[in-house]
């Protein structure tokens, strides 16, 4: 079977897996540059054919395209085998104080800031450094506004709300205008609020779209699932991305990026959802985090989950389950005991 899919109508292949690249801008903690390379280098080493990556700017404030840029030159590798997607938003600026000033504590040992630039100049601006950090050889094909989300979350009020959401709509001008000259190849959207992407879809026509930490094992409502149908309809391609819930599907403390607690009452219904998942798990000698990632290609509107692998070895096993078939069993007791929708149509 093959391990490739085309990315809706964009004329683009791209690989089952997608690798993201966080860790190369040191997120949490620095890598060495060996293991930088390492983790590069098992790119290749699993591909079938072509990699795609994805990367951001907000990424150690550029750090991460600046080591994706050498390590590739390093490496050897040809612009014609990697196929790049960026996410702009994130300008590199001077560090003036002791750490970033933009997600404190998140990233280790970092020389530059970032400041958010949204619109259309801001964004041209996000596009030109990105290229230049990744050294002039390696250029993105595939673009995006990076967490529009996040961006309309901050509004003060309305008005200011409607003022971001003009800032976003003159960035995806710019963007299509570089589709337009040849620059890029697709233009799309990243969100972690699929209410986002609908809202947006309606006035900007997505050659791609990622969800991040909507479809998952855990959450996967009739409501998505509709909107993916329209969406492939629409000749859109899928990227599914944060398919753990920011790791507490395979036993993290977080759940999309907050500390939970199994002593708060709120929190209460994860944790017994948790422990009803891993034990079926068990029974099946099926570990939590194979079963999230199957889950999550299992949509046939998906093209493509993005994993963000720290370890080189992951990715090896990662690609062996993409052609392996887990007992029907499995998904029916998931379902029988609701841990899945009893509605959910693809398995």
């Amino acid at each position: 079977m093959s391990t490739t899919r085309l990315l809706g109508k964009t004329g683009i292949t791209c690989p089952q897996i997608i690798y993201g690249t966080s860790y190369l801008g040191n997120l949490y903690r620095e890598l060495s540059e060996d293991e930088k390379r390492n983790l590069m280098q098992e790119w290749f080493n699993v591909a079938d054919g072509k990699v795609m990556i994805d990367s951001a700017g907000k990424y150690g404030a550029g750090l991460a395209l600046e080591v994706i840029g050498q390590g590739l030159e390093k490496l050897g590798v040809e612009p014609s085998h990697i196929t790049i997607s960026n996410k702009l938003g994130w300008y590199r600026v001077p560090l003036t104080n002791a750490e970033p000033t933009f997600e404190p504590g998140a990233w280790a040992n970092l020389e530059y800031d970032a400041v958010q630039r949204i619109s259309y100049n801001g964004i041209l601006e996000c596009w030109q450094q990105g290229c230049e950090l990744l050294g002039g050889k390696f250029k993105p094909e595939i673009v995006s506004v990076h967490d529009p989300d996040e961006y309309l979350m901050t509004a003060t009020d309305p008005e200011d709300r409607q003022k971001r959401k003009e800032d976003i709509l003159g960035a995806y001008k710019a963007l299509f205008e570089l589709k337009e000259k040849g620059e890029v190849k697709a233009v799309g959207i990243g969100s972690k609020d699929w209410l986002v992407i609908q809202e947006l879809y309606e006035e900007v026509k997505f050659d791609w779209v990622m969800f991040a930490n909507k479809f998952t094992v855990y959450h996967h409502p009739k409501a998505i699932v509709d909107f993916m149908i329209q969406l492939e309809k629409d000749g859109v391609g899928i990227i599914n991305s944060a398919i753990f819930n920011a790791g507490f599907l395979t036993g993290g403390d977080y759940f999309d990026y907050r500390l939970v607690d199994p002593k708060d009452s709120a929190d209460e219904h994860l944790f017994a959802w948790r422990e009803k998942f891993f034990t079926i798990c068990l029974k099946h000698n099926i570990a939590p985090g194979d079963a999230c990632l199957k889950f999550a290609l299992s949509a046939p509107q998906i093209a493509a989950v993005a994993l963000n692998p720290s370890k080189p070895h992951r990715m090896a096993h990662n690609k062996t389950l993409l052609n392996q078939e887990f007992p029907e069993a499995f998904w029916a007791e998931l379902k029988s005991e609701q841990i899945i929708e009893t509605e959910y149509p693809y398995l």
